[in-house]
């Protein structure tokens, strides 16, 4: 199988990131189990995210790790032994789609500022959640990379807090895991 990943800048680095999807056992312990699975083997995840499917004794995890084709396969491998795992699929970016929510606080006491924060959101087609007279709180959707952008665009502003979700995948078409 051919590497399919995506590159994520941050800073001064290009890191190359992976998208598993995860389909497991919904029950207590699970995601435990999981992540203690990547720390006992020194692996990080960079983002996850769970949810329960259609059928509620199953749920999805994306998992999105920083990881060389070899350790890869270690993580693939290892989750497979997993009594609660019932499928790992490495997901190909080309044919996936990833989506993140970020929720942000932002400085807005200076007029020109709220402005200029307003315009960035429109521009993400984002939401206002909250506007008080010395901040406001937005909600941007998109992929990881789009929101690594919006929040570069919002520094200068000045970011008082910033909450994402993780990264949420699915392939499209008829494949499926």
């Amino acid at each position: 199988m051919p590497d399919r990943s995506f590159e994520r800048v941050t800073g001064s680095s290009t890191r190359t990131l992976h998208t598993l999807s995860v389909l497991v056992e919904n029950k207590p312990g699970v995601l435990f189990n999981v992540a203690n699975m990547f720390r006992r083997r020194g692996f990080n995840i960079d983002s996850i995210s769970v949810g329960a499917l259609v059928e509620p004794d199953l749920a999805r995890m994306t998992v999105v790790v920083d990881a060389d084709a070899k350790i890869l396969n270690q993580i693939v491998e290892q989750l497979s032994k997993m009594v609660d795992v019932v499928n790992v699929k490495r997901l190909d970016p080309v044919r996936t789609m990833m989506r993140e929510m970020l929720l942000i606080k932002v400085e807005s006491s200076d007029p020109m500022a709220r402005e200029e924060a307003l315009r960035h959101v429109n521009t993400y087609h984002g939401l206002i959640l909250n506007i008080e007279p010395d901040s406001l709180i937005a909600e941007v959707t998109g992929e990881p990379e789009t929101i690594d952008a919006f929040i570069e665009l919002m520094k200068p502003i000045g970011i008082m807090e910033i909450s994402r979700t993780g990264v949420t995948a699915l392939e499209k078409g008829r494949l499926k895991l």
